[in-house]
């Protein structure tokens, strides 16, 4: 396993969740895909999923709802961004 690789694919899973928080869609959905594709443990597999059914809930409804923040807490698993996640519930 590549140690640099991993926290790469960390680094692009923020910028997914910031690109959400901030509802810049595109780059979401890109950064998302990014960090499944550089992630060799499989922690961000379910990040790209979990990043359009979240966009599709703020499209619909301006805020997220419970199962989509359930989706990016299980996509971005225990650590560094559950923090993250929760922020984006308040």
């Amino acid at each position: 396993m590549d140690g640099h690789a991993q926290r790469q694919a960390l680094a692009a899973a923020e910028r997914a969740l910031d690109a959400l928080e901030s509802g810049r869609a595109d780059a979401a959905r890109s950064a998302a895909r990014r960090a499944a594709e550089l992630d060799q443990v499989g922690v961000f597999a379910a990040l790209p999923r979990a990043i359009e059914q979240a966009n599709d809930d703020l499209v619909a409804n301006g805020s997220l709802s419970e199962l989509s923040l359930a989706a990016l807490n299980a996509a971005v698993g225990p650590g560094p961004l559950e923090g993250v996640v929760a922020l984006l519930g308040r």
